[in-house]
Parts: C-alpha cells; sequence; structure tokens
C-alpha cells in the first residue's frame, strides 16, 4: 500500500500596523472585495476583513499574495468544510 504525501510549500502571514499583510503558502484566491479576501492556503481557509482591501500582488504559482488596506480580523477554517453542498459559505466557516 502507498500512502500518498502532500507536500507542504509552507504557510507564512506577516501583517506590518494592520495596513499589510504579506501571506506565503496560499493555492487559491477564492473571493475578494474591498471588504473581505478570502484564500485556499496550506493550512485551510483564510478569511481575511477590513476596509479598502486591496490584492496589491498575486504569485500563485510561488503561493504569494500580498494585501493593503485595514484589516480588521483573520478567520482560519479547514479546508474539508469548504465545498460541502447545502451549506453557505458563513455556515461553513463559522461552524
Amino acid at each position: 500500500m502507498e500512502e500518498k504525501l502532500q507536500i507542504l510549500k509552507g504557510h507564512k502571514l506577516n501583517i506590518t500596523a494592520r495596513k499589510a499583510a504579506m501571506i506565503t503558502g496560499v493555492n487559491d484566491v477564492l473571493s475578494f472585495d474591498a471588504g473581505e479576501v478570502l484564500l485556499q492556503t496550506e493550512q485551510g481557509i483564510l478569511m481575511i476583513r477590513g476596509n479598502e482591501l486591496h490584492v496589491n500582488r498575486l504569485t500563485l504559482e510561488k503561493g504569494e499574495v500580498d494585501i493593503d488596506g485595514r484589516i480588521d480580523s483573520l478567520t482560519y477554517s479547514d479546508n474539508a468544510n469548504y465545498g460541502k453542498s447545502g451549506e453557505s459559505l458563513f455556515g461553513r466557516l463559522f461552524k
């Protein structure tokens, strides 16, 4: 029996004065607008909420995202809960 090992790139989150965030280990950008950015990372789904949020740099090949604006909150949830049919996005994130 051969087990598949998932190779993780590593996930790092660096926030400067609640105005800028540099994030690595990003697999996909699920959605973004001025009030919320939703990222699929190596460590789960990451929801960033704030005001006037902008995705400045997005390099999915390297798994890097830079965001600026006022960062008010960060919330992680498990990847396993994402995509279940019949549940809303917020229902899955706030179980």
